[in-house]
């Protein structure tokens, strides 16, 4: 099932994605319309929506609806770093002994299709095409063995940095969470539909120009020991996103530097889920108070 965060007639809610069209959740009404809801709901509101599919009723063009980050506003973004083995060759970093993770501030997220701004205050902006699994029970203290029974599900992730402010700082957060750079989607797949999380192909491309391929079978850390080692510290929820590292071909390794520029898109597939792409712009002069 491909779960999807949408809104049409300026009502935001859940559904599933069937070819080219949506299975609008407001079919049932006992579903719930956020997906950190919906995934709290387990089984049984997967079932529900499985009914709704099934029926082959409330289904509306894919293409009249915005789309948005399967979890808006996940309550924890975490991301690994260092987890492909060519990615730390090209850095000339030494391959971390344990996980090594920080936080992306989750109002970076956004959706497929939506603008990734190059910040007024750097010019280093990059892309980081990757794997990203979502937390659908709440768990805590997770065994290896039972770390893929709390994954609702995978979805395709741009950990955008602003190189120079990463740098800045040893927890690189700030060069990591700047508005619009959490680009997630298009939607959650769920494992049924995986037949292995560590054997997909995975691909960047700036416009036409390939700049990553790779496969996630070439991760250091797979998704389960990411759960199992998370879960040691931290109580994991419903809508938590999890990022699992870059491979090899970012822009501030190239020569001269990839950097991104406005009127670039940036395109991101994953085999069995999907593409998510955004373009860049320049971002916008306007100053909010809200």
């Amino acid at each position: 099932m491909k779960l999807i965060t949408f809104t049409h007639n300026r009502q935001t809610r859940i559904g599933a994605v069937v070819y080219d069209e949506i299975v609008d959740g407001f079919g049932d009404s006992t579903l719930p319309v956020s997906m950190i809801e919906f995934l709290s709901a387990g089984t049984s509101a997967l079932d529900v929506l499985q009914k709704l599919i099934d029926s082959g009723s409330y289904r509306l063009p894919l293409a009249e609806a915005k789309v948005h980050s399967p979890v808006p506003k996940p309550g924890k973004y975490l991301a690994i770093s260092l987890n492909y083995a060519e990615h730390i060759e090209e850095t000339g970093k030494e391959k971390p002994e344990y996980p090594t993770f920080f936080n992306k501030q989750t109002t970076c997220v956004i959706g497929c299709g939506e603008p990734i701004h190059r910040p007024k205050v750097s010019e280093k902006l990059d892309y980081e095409g990757e794997l990203a699994f979502v937390i659908g029970k709440c768990c805590r203290h997770v065994p290896l063995e039972h770390a893929h029974q709390v994954i609702a599900g995978f979805t395709i992730a741009n950990d955008v940095s602003v190189r120079d402010w990463q740098a800045r700082s040893p927890t690189m957060t700030l060069g990591k969470s700047f508005d619009t750079h959490g680009p997630l989607g298009p939607w959650l797949v769920t494992p049924d539909e995986i037949i292995d999380p560590h054997n997909l192909a995975i691909k960047t491309w700036v416009n036409d120009e390939l700049r990553q391929t790779s496969n996630t079978r070439h991760m250091i850390f797979n998704c389960y020991q990411m759960i199992a080692y998370l879960s040691q510290v931290m109580t994991l929820e419903p809508g938590d996103v999890i990022a699992t590292g870059t491979p090899s071909g970012v822009g501030v390794k190239m020569k001269p530097r990839g950097y991104l520029k406005p009127g670039q898109t940036v395109r991101i597939e994953i085999e069995g889920i999907g593409e998510l792409f955004n373009s860049v712009i320049e971002e916008p002069n306007a100053i909010e108070y809200r």
